[in-house]
Order: C-alpha cells, then structure tokens, then sequence
C-alpha cells in the first residue's frame, strides 16, 4: 500500500484527495478518534503554516507530530524547550575550527523538514524568538550569514495551558506565526479503550511507513495555489476579519498576516475536499482553528475558547 501511494505521487498519477486519504487513515491508527483535527493538522501543513497544539500533558501531541514526520518521510528534530534553553540550542552556533583558523557554522535541530518545538511555553521568551525568523522567512541569519532552512518547513509546538507551573506566555507576535491551533482534548471511551488494548503508540510510531514522498508533498503545496478563491468568497472572509475589527468583542481584530492565512487554509481544506474553488463551509470548517489563538476576548466575555470565538464571528457574520 505505502510502496504503491509513494510511486503514484512520484508520478503524478492520483489526485490530491487520493493522495490525502491514505495520509489520514495511517495518523488516524495512531491517534485515535480524532479524525477531525488529524486533518487540520494536515491542511496547515499543506498551507505552508506552522501549528500550535494546546492540551493537558499525555494527550497524544508529541506522538501526533512523530507519526506526521513518519507517514510523509520527513526529518525529524525534536526541541524540548526549557527554562535554561538559549537560541543556540535552537538554531545552531558557531565554532572555531582550530585546524582551519575560521569560525565554522554546526546547524542546530530547527535544521529539519519537521520541528517539534516541545512545551514551547516552558522557555523563555528570549529562547522563543528564536524561532521567529525561522517560521516566517524559512531561514535563519547566524553572524551576518543566511542560511535557508529545507523545504518542507512545519514547526508544531505544543503549549501547556497557561495555568500550570513555570510556562511562559507567548507573545502576539509568536502566536500569530502559527496558522492554526488545535485542542486533541480527552478521548471518547471507545477510543480510550482502543488504546489500553492496543500496545505502546510509540512502537506503532516506529511500526509506521511513508505513504507519501516529499516531493509529492511539495507538488500538493504548490497545487493548492491553484484552488480558486472568488471575489464573493473574499468578501465574506473580509467581512469575517472586519467583524473582529470592528465588533468591540476582541482587545485587537485580525491582523493581514491572519487574514492571508484563513485564505491558504480555506484552500487547503478544500483541496482535501476535493473541490476546484474554496466554498463558504471551507472558510468555516477552518475559522476556528486560524483564529482563536490570535484573538484575545475583552474581559467579562463568555468566550473562553477557539471553538466559541469562531461560532461567533461565523454566527455574526452572514454568507451573502
């Protein structure tokens, strides 16, 4: 099956929601239950975005990002962000060569296709911003020297509820980074049970094969410019920004970058949908997910989560 899908994608012999599906089922053994967010996961990569994960410890969100890297054969670092990490242990650093007579550059973990940024809160902000130009520019500049990053590029990151001890908060410049946040929350009880008889996810990680290459991965990126927004749809999503805007219900609306980024996601999650141009259902499957991270309520509110800020904005603001 994986030998199959991967000469088939090297080809370009199926289309993208015959090369997606095989992609979902494979996580979906893994992570059970969540079928749902497992293609959110799978839409922000697609959308060339970065994706914040938010849950209790012990939910599935480290071993979510190892069996993405797994099924789509990519490498694979991950950082344990601590409070005694410094940008070096991200990036890299650079160290004199004493048979050389010159400073040599050794790549630190950031230098992968997939990056798992591990309890991210965890680290000072200082250590954080070390991920900034990375997740933005896809390079990194070490002593007045650039040197880009491989492609694909995907930073998940998982962050602690704010409420436990020593996290750090994410500042509004590294949280609006992240195309999307997602929430795996608690499985259901049949799901439970799957997984208390099922064995060590970790061996099923390892038990994994790709079944797609990267190159074809790189293909669906650049095929997913190619799904057609209409100006009708573009006015809905600015409807949609300008509410939050304008709307008084959030400290701050969202900004162009967010915008662009409901765009690219609502192309994704159409693509994965199989259809030719975004529709409205598109832009709602994936509101929530690109916009509740970025918008920080006004106090007193009732919305307490990614899933009621989007209800609202989406309930407010009608499809013309």
């Amino acid at each position: 099956m994986a030998t199959t899908t991967l000469r088939a994608a090297s080809d370009g012999l199926s289309n993208p929601v015959d090369l997606i599906q095989p992609i979902v089922a494979a996580l979906d053994r893994i992570i059970v239950g969540k079928t749902r967010e497992l293609r959110l996961c799978l839409a922000c990569l697609l959308a060339r975005g970065h994706l914040l994960i938010e849950d209790l410890p012990g939910v599935g969100k480290t071993t979510l990002a190892h069996a993405l890297a797994k099924v789509l054969d990519l490498s694979y670092q991950r950082i344990q962000f601590t409070s005694d990490l410094l940008p070096a242990d991200v990036i890299g650093v650079s160290i004199y060569g004493r048979d050389t007579g010159r400073f040599e550059f050794h790549k630190g973990p950031i230098f992968s296709q997939l990056v798992l940024a591990d309890e991210i809160n965890r680290a000072t902000p200082k250590a954080q911003s070390a991920l900034l130009e990375a997740m933005e520019e896809r390079q990194v500049t070490v002593d007045g020297n650039t040197f880009s990053l491989p492609a694909p590029f995907f930073v998940v990151a998982t962050r602690n509820p704010s409420h436990q001890i020593g996290t750090f908060p994410l500042p509004e410049s590294q949280l609006d980074r992240f195309l999307m946040q997602i929430t795996l929350g608690y499985p259901g009880p049949a799901e439970e049970r799957q997984l208390l008889t099922s064995g060590d996810r970790r061996d099923l990680v390892d038990q994994l094969e790709a079944v797609l290459s990267v190159d074809a991965l790189l293909k669906l990126q650049n095929t997913l410019m190619n799904i057609h927004v209409s100006a009708a749809l573009l006015d809905y999503i600015q409807a949609l920004v300008a509410y939050t805007r304008e709307s008084g219900q959030f400290s701050a609306g969202l900004s162009p970058r967010a915008a662009i980024a409901l765009v690219r996601a609502s192309q994704a999650w159409a693509m994965m949908n199989g259809h030719g141009g975004v529709h409205p259902e598109d832009v709602q499957a994936v509101l929530p997910s690109v916009v509740g991270h970025r918008l920080e309520p006004e106090q007193g509110s009732d919305l307490q989560s990614a899933r009621t800020i989007g209800a609202s904005i989406l309930e407010a603001v009608p499809v013309a």
